[in-house]
């Protein structure tokens, strides 16, 4: 740990303790409890045995063998001590102090603490090194935040790999046998969880061990007014930490909805299906969210029966179409999915989930509830300070990340930004600028985004509803894809490419697209939008022949022509 003053005491608690380990299922798991342990502050050394399902931890600081339980647990393995050997040592006084010298730019040797550590948290940290301020990251959990650990990273990983399950077992071209996929669910999460390590460490520890400017500290941090934190570290010690600026990046946890007999049930969050190694016979969902759809699919492909209990419709914040379009398509490859259903209670027994619906009762062997995320905002103090939640508990921001109390600030998914990992970083950037004098804002017009099912779901812009709430009058056309010469090459056309435009102008205002490769697609929509395009301008550029992009030509040529008319490439 670098440059962080703590209040020590005169002696330390020095031991050596053995833990049984239990869930472990090769030696990548060894490696992962391992990690998880070492990490910890006042671990010294950590030693993981899969073969004699042990772990050896050599401790210093006070850590106590709760703390350690906590960190293996954490990583949803078992763990309980089976030999303790503590002893007292006299201690030195302080930790090091950073002689690094500071850069000196707007920061100016400002000290900053932020509260969390994912890709919003290290944006800003980066950002506020090079501006010349001092950063005190604090994070109570893993290091690297939701999108590597528990969410993009893993989650892409699973969707990929039932990808080529589904590919194999249901090829489109009859010169290509078909046949079912053999899958060992437990190899697949083995090789995603080594990505994730690989990505965390390349992505998120090196950058702390490389820059002297940010210093980690392991703990949960709470108010106690706008410029004192103070942090509870894992071996339950108290210390304050004082600073000039403070970033709340927190992020968020799935919500669980108040549903009769649901928390008394071993279910599912996505957190727990990313890494579950053995396939469920028969897998419910709660919900019709983004993390629903993408990984019912997966499970889906990779074996399992899924059925989806959606209170409303699937994804109903969507363009109606986008949620019927996809809704049809899960269908077809074998999905129930009971829309417009109320989830009235649920049971378990003998390893068998009873949902118990407004459309009949639904059994499965496992649950995995979908309903969306909450911020992670509670236990912190904000409301004491004066900083204003929702009604969910976000963190409400302005477009400079200022929260309304002096020299706080927040950003990601804690807030009442959009839930996107890139729109934290970006947030971070700007928040860092900010907080060391700059002026950035991030304007989030042109804010593209993606589900990353098969075919994927890509929006960009105004839909025609959110145009007329605005006051727009809109002009609109959709382009089935049995008209993209690139989806009939590829013998899939299922999905829609839809242009919404300004009435009477062209301008184009909005994009959505159920495609093949529409995430890869969308990004040129929002150039053009960003740009002030129209619809015309849109038509007349020149796009590569037998691309998927291309179908965002051909739908704005729809607005004068019929491109069934029209030849190959035609301009």
């Amino acid at each position: 740990m670098r440059g962080i003053h703590l209040p020590l005491n005169e002696e330390s608690n020095v031991g050596t303790y053995t833990l049984a380990v239990s869930g472990m299922t090769c030696d990548h798991c060894a490696q992962s409890v391992e990690k998880v342990l070492a990490a910890l502050v006042g671990v010294v050394t950590a030693q993981v045995s899969y073969q004699n399902k042990t772990a050896r931890v050599e401790t210093q600081d006070g850590i106590t063998e709760s703390a350690l339980i906590a960190a293996v647990r954490s990583k949803g393995y078992g763990a309980e001590l089976l030999k303790a050997d503590v002893r007292k040592i006299p201690r030195r006084t302080s930790f090091p102090r950073d002689t690094t010298p500071s850069l000196h730019k707007g920061g100016d040797g400002l000290t900053i603490a932020i509260i969390g550590s994912g890709s919003g948290a290290f944006a800003a940290a980066i950002r506020a090194v090079d501006e010349g301020a001092r950063v005190t990251m604090i994070e109570a959990g893993t290091v690297g935040g939701t999108c590597v650990n528990v969410g993009c990273v893993p989650s892409k990983i699973m969707i990929r790999s039932a990808h080529v399950a589904h590919t194999q077992a249901a090829s489109p071209f009859p010169g290509i046998k078909s046949r079912p996929a053999q899958v060992d669910r437990a190899a697949l999460v083995a090789q995603q969880q080594r990505r994730v390590e690989e990505l965390r460490f390349a992505k998120y520890q090196s950058i702390l061990d490389a820059n002297p400017g940010i210093n980690l500290l392991q703990g949960y941090a709470r108010f106690k007014d706008a410029h004192i934190l103070v942090v509870k570290q894992p071996d339950g010690r108290e210390t304050q930490i004082k600073a000039d600026r403070v970033l709340i990046a927190t992020g968020a946890s799935p919500a669980v909805p108040p549903v009769p007999g649901l928390k008394d049930s071993p279910y599912w969050t996505s957190t727990d299906a990313l890494v579950a190694e053995k396939l469920p016979q028969h897998l419910i969902i709660i919900g019709s969210s983004i993390v629903a759809v993408e990984l019912g699919q997966a499970f889906l492909r990779l074996g399992s029966k899924v059925t989806m209990i959606a209170r409303s419709k699937v994804l109903f914040r969507e363009d109606p179409a986008i949620g019927e379009t996809l809704e049809k398509t899960l269908g077809e490859e074998g999905m129930t999915i009971l829309t417009h259903t109320q989830t009235k209670s649920v049971t378990h027994r003998d390893g068998v989930f009873q949902i118990e619906t407004s459309a009949g009762v639904v059994n499965g062997d496992r649950l995995l509830v979908a309903t969306g995320r909450r911020p992670n905002t509670t236990g912190m103090g904000l409301e004491e300070i004066g900083v204003k939640l929702d009604q969910r508990g976000a963190i409400q921001v302005d477009d400079h990340f200022r929260t309304g109390v002096p020299d706080i600030y927040a950003v990601g998914d804690c807030t009442n930004q959009p839930q996107f990992v890139y729109v934290a970083a970006a947030a971070g950037t700007r928040a860092a600028i900010n907080m060391t004098g700059g002026d950035a804002a991030l304007d989030l017009a042109t804010m593209p985004a993606v589900v990353f099912t098969d075919p994927q779901v890509a929006t960009v812009g105004l839909t025609e509803a959110e145009a007329r709430l605005k006051g727009i009058e809109t002009d609109s056309r959709t382009l089935t894809l049995d008209n993209v010469p690139r989806a009939l090459a590829n013998f899939d056309t299922r999905g829609f490419i839809k242009v919404v435009a300004e009435a009477g102008t062209g301008r184009l205002l909005g994009l959505q697209a159920v495609a093949d490769q529409a995430g890869e697609l969308i990004q040129t929509a929002a150039l053009a939008i960003r740009n002030d395009m129209t619809v015309d301008d849109l038509a007349g550029q020149l796009f590569p022949y037998l691309t998927m992009v291309e179908g965002l030509k051909l739908c704005a040529q729809t607005f004068k022509k019929d491109v069934k008319q029209l030849s190959c490439c035609a301009g």
